[in-house]
């Protein structure tokens, strides 16, 4: 069964697994925005990244004095959600914890994502609920993948990445997908960073502490493109698979483990703390060119 959204302008396709959206389609165009999914580069869409993001040392964390494991960006996206579609504009998807998720998530909670679109413009909201007694520890962070090139215009190298306030991104190196202290920085021309193949042969870029809340995707070919808002997220990730047609741009609420990292879970970089009872949400959108 499909799962859509639709006005005058996109049509939006959702999998019920890891409430992903997959497919951005221009109404009159018949312009894909996300990436095709290629399972020879990467084979997703838009993930979401819970209740971790990026990659534990070890593949592990302690909590009260158990060891507990996850995957690289945990469990959500690589599980089924109920949904209820709202209106024809606006769908939410949940996933509540089970027997399966406290085996390596001791915590009860409540996710939703919230999808709603509005003219040219979609708005993925993520909403956390602690439904436990005790302290809610998460991280949660989006993985939108688009297209570059869209509709076959130009090649990679056309593309760029406009920043709103950054003239220089300083960004974090990765090693066995733990984050280092060490740096390196990139010099803008007009905030703008032309993508290359070998931007991310190293992994992604991983930034702390980036100026800008809005990320365009344009072009040197024509005026097709879209404008990414993502107020609020602390932390934030570029990245492409090697030699792939496509950009991540990654909002996150947390940050893979360090390598100095003690692997405990409530001494995590960027973990959020919800107590009992207590809701939380963040929001991201796009709006497409």
């Amino acid at each position: 069964m499909t799962i859509s959204l639709e006005n005058e302008h996109l049509r939006l396709t959702f999998a019920a697994k890891g409430a992903e959206l997959q497919y951005v389609t221009g109404v009159d165009s018949g312009t894909e925005y996300l990436w095709s999914g290629d399972a020879n580069f990467w084979g997703k869409f838009s993930p979401v990244l819970f209740p971790i993001i990026g990659a534990l040392k070890n593949n592990s964390y302690k909590f009260e004095g158990e060891i507990y494991e996850l995957p690289r960006h945990g469990f959500a996206r690589d599980m089924d959600f109920k949904y209820e579609k709202i209106s024809a504009h606006e769908i939410v998807f949940t996933l509540n914890a089970n027997h399966q998720t406290l085996k390596n998530y001791p915590f009860e909670f409540k996710l939703c994502l919230r999808y709603q679109l509005n003219k040219t413009n979609i708005c993925c909201t993520y909403e956390v609920s602690n439904t436990g007694t005790k302290d809610l520890f998460f991280s949660i962070g989006g993985h939108p993948a688009f297209a570059a090139p869209l509709n076959n215009q130009g090649i990679y190298t056309d593309y760029y990445l406009q920043f709103n306030k950054d003239e220089e991104l300083t960004y974090h190196h990765i090693v066995d997908n733990l984050v280092t202290e060490e740096t390196s920085t990139i010099q803008l021309n007009e905030g703008k960073l032309f993508l290359k193949h070998d931007l991310f042969y190293q992994d992604a870029l991983v930034f702390k502490n980036l100026k800008s809340d809005w990320i365009s995707l344009m072009n040197t070919k024509n005026y097709n493109g879209l404008d990414f808002h993502f107020k609020d997220f602390p932390y934030f990730g570029i990245w492409a698979a090697k030699d792939a047609d496509f950009i991540c741009l990654e909002p996150w609420c947390g940050i893979a483990d360090g390598v100095n990292h003690n692997q405990q879970l409530e001494d995590k970089e960027g973990m959020i703390k919800l107590a009992a009872n207590e809701e939380w949400k963040r929001k991201w959108s796009v709006t497409f060119f």
